[in-house]
């Protein structure tokens, strides 16, 4: 495999952390679309494992059909661990009070990947400009 020198590892991170993050999201949304539906139970994803997972997966080759094109690994989609949120001390099977904590941990945790991303970002166009000559 061909080493990117423009995108490392942590972007690799955080770009995954952003789909990770997007996904419970979705989830989380769907839990609170569904919350008087009879018999629904609530879904979730373990961020960490999620993760995890996704950073030992292999990326996929690219043909490149023209040698102009960078050499990059193709994004696929997420391998879900699927988690059953539900609250047993709580009757109704989706507990909008939990499903609006997860909502805000999730969003801190998106939040916090962008900003991150917004400085590796920063730096690589720092260098590019060769620091403000």
């Amino acid at each position: 495999m061909t080493k990117s020198y423009l995108i490392d590892d942590t972007m690799r991170l955080l770009g995954k952390s952003l789909n990770v993050t997007t996904r419970r999201h979705s989830l989380i949304a769907g839990n609170i679309a569904n919350i008087d539906t009879v018999g629904y139970t609530p879904k979730d994803l373990d961020f960490q494992k999620t993760l995890e997972a996704e950073m030992a997966r292999q990326p996929e080759k690219l043909t490149r059909t023209d040698m102009r094109h960078y050499a990059f690994g193709a994004e696929s989609s997420l391998n879900q661990t699927l988690v059953e949120a539900e609250d047993p001390f709580h009757p109704d099977p989706v507990n909008i009070d939990t499903e609006m904590s997860h909502l805000v941990e999730n969003n801190i945790q998106y939040r916090t990947s962008v900003e991150m991303l917004k400085r590796k970002m920063s730096i690589l166009k720092h260098a590019i400009s060769e620091g403000g000559r």
